[in-house]
């Protein structure tokens, strides 16, 4: 099944998550502001965006990078990235069975934090 990318307003539970991730990796969130538009990758099936930025070919490097069971017991991995002028590009989204994400995850589930840059 294919799915379509789309933009959108970013959720709240989103910035919360991305809130949580910054602070894991130690880096101040004023730092790093998020757009209020973000581009959904593949119709939303895993969860991953876009922070509004083409600039995915400037891909610097990952931030952080959690996991956590989804609903179903899946392992889902989700990465925070920037770019090379150090902008977000995305929250990226990786379930091991490429399933659907069932539930969005709330910090207090996210475990294995990894401080990458």
């Amino acid at each position: 099944m294919e799915y379509e990318n789309k933009y959108r307003n970013i959720r709240q539970e989103e910035v919360t998550l991305l809130h949580h991730l910054l602070k894991l990796a130690n880096l101040n969130v004023a730092d790093f502001p998020h757009t209020e538009r973000v581009f959904e990758y593949e119709g939303g099936k895993m969860g991953s965006i876009n922070f509004d930025n083409d600039n995915t070919e400037n891909y610097l490097g990952d931030i952080m990078a959690v996991e956590f069971k989804d609903e179903d017991d899946v392992r889902v991995v989700v990465t925070l990235t920037i770019d090379k002028n150090k902008q977000l590009l995305d929250m990226d989204f990786w379930k091991e069975d490429f399933s659907a994400l069932k539930k969005y995850p709330t910090p207090d589930i996210v475990t294995k934090a990894q401080h990458i840059l």
